[in-house]
């Protein structure tokens, strides 16, 4: 891969330099390349050729047309339409990483958050390298502003929202009730973005005989939304940088301690059981107990003595 990325970028310079004399930018180096025709007009038609030409240092994943051909007939051409302008940005910034990062940089990590805020997982073994599911191919191409890597497969950021991600999945029936029931449902699925703590089903099931029905009862709505939302934490929080941040502020008001042990990472006494699940709106962690804000963890626990007694 090495001397094939070392003459293809020496190609590219020579390209940049005979036309101004200095190194091209990236928007320059892909379309002086012949095999970046679909990603150049995509770029133009999404709005982002200026920017790639700026003075910012990018790092950009680049699907060759073999790579846009692969995706189901007419996706290109409906991408291309002027009314599907923003979703075609969100894909081409899913395949964008601010800064200037070579091959060894991209590969010091399990993932890149990318400039639409969506995650890229990077993985290597001995067939080569990828980000997401797409063979990195070529690597270090240097310009003015950045670094090109090829990949030869169109990356494909998360188009479902939260609660349609976790409907989905199928193992949150019940805090999806409870959403429901709360009002929250609506937020979750505004912009944000959001991380969701989520319990699934059977954590639910592991509170107390009764407490869901009696949480899912109108009269309880504000104690039900308190809960909820002490699972929510503003911006897109991926496991890594909660660990490294060790508390973040909830909606409810509270705030949840991480930490990682021998078990896993942990938010407060639940176990993540999966991390990092994006969302268009945000990111989901799934976790293994329902958590309580205090106030109702130390009511919950009144109500259990006063019981045993």
């Amino acid at each position: 891969m090495t001397p094939m990325t070392t003459l293809f970028a020496s190609t590219l310079l020579s390209l940049g330099q005979s036309c101004g004399g200095s190194m091209p930018t990236i928007a320059e180096t892909a379309a002086a390349d012949g095999r970046f025709q679909t990603l150049v007009a995509a770029v133009d038609a999404a709005g982002l050729t200026e920017t790639l030409n700026g003075s910012g240092q990018f790092t950009v994943f680049a699907p060759t047309d073999a790579a846009f051909a692969k995706l189901p007939r007419g996706t290109v051409e409906t991408l291309l339409k002027p009314e599907n302008k923003t979703a075609l940005k969100n894909v081409l910034l899913y395949h964008v990483v601010p800064g200037n990062l070579m091959a060894r940089d991209v590969l010091a990590k399990s993932g890149w958050t990318t400039a639409n805020g969506q995650r890229i997982d990077i993985s290597s073994c001995d067939a080569g390298a990828k980000a997401d599911a797409s063979k990195i191919v070529i690597t270090d191409i240097k310009t003015s502003n950045g670094t090109i890597h090829v990949i030869d497969t169109v990356m494909l950021p998360a188009k479902m929202n939260i609660p349609e991600t976790a409907t989905k999945t199928g193992q949150f029936a019940t805090l999806l009730a409870a959403a429901e029931a709360a009002g929250l449902v609506e937020a979750l699925s505004a912009k944000g973005p959001l991380t969701v703590f989520a319990p699934t089903d059977e954590a639910f099931a592991k509170l107390p005989a009764g407490t869901v029905e009696s949480l899912l009862k109108p009269e309880n709505k504000d104690k039900l939304a308190a809960i909820l939302t002490y699972h929510v934490v503003p911006g897109r929080v991926y496991s890594d940088d909660a660990i490294k941040a060790g508390t973040a502020k909830t909606l409810q008001g509270n705030p949840a301690s991480f930490k990682s042990n021998r078990d896993g990472v942990h938010v407060n006494n639940a176990r993540v059981v999966m991390a990092d699940i994006d969302a268009s709106n945000g990111v989901i962690h799934v976790i293994d107990s329902v958590m309580l804000p205090p106030a109702s963890a130390a009511a919950a626990s009144t109500a259990k003595n006063s019981s045993g007694s």
